[in-house]
């Protein structure tokens, strides 16, 4: 018998960093484009289409796409050509909401620089007073 194409969930997890039971949890709730081939035993085994569309799941859900939009747009994209425009705007108002957290975190990031200039400057002039002569 063939060797089974396609990674184990133990190897697919390694591949794209998350755990069996997330890769379980993405079929579960339907958040994959098809059911993950099994092997002759039952054992599921990922193929390479699999391991695309979970890395792009991934990112949705580390921008922070709630997993109703994520299922959302696994469903789009499951129901074929036609529905376009409906990705398109899925992800076109994803991207505002990320952008808008990325601004969010420069402001925040550039507190952290104010307040790390603050500190240099102190501990700048602290070293100069305590390398002067006759202190």
């Amino acid at each position: 018998m063939p060797p089974v194409p396609g990674l184990t969930i133990a190897e697919a997890a390694r591949h794209t960093g998350l755990t069996a039971d997330t890769l379980r949890y993405y079929e579960r709730d339907q958040l994959l484009l098809r059911p993950v081939g099994r092997s002759a035993t039952g054992h599921r085994r990922y193929v390479e289409s699999d391991l695309r569309w979970i890395e792009m799941v991934t990112r949705l859900r580390s921008t922070g796409m709630p997993i109703r939009d994520v299922r959302r747009y696994a469903d789009l994209v499951r129901s074929g050509d036609g529905n376009e425009a409906e990705r398109l705007e899925l992800l076109r108002d994803h991207r505002r909401t990320v952008l808008a957290q990325l601004a969010e975190v420069q402001e925040h990031l550039g507190a952290i620089d104010y307040k790390i200039g603050v500190y240099s400057d102190a501990v700048e002039q602290r070293l100069d007073l305590e390398r002067t002569p006759g202190r």
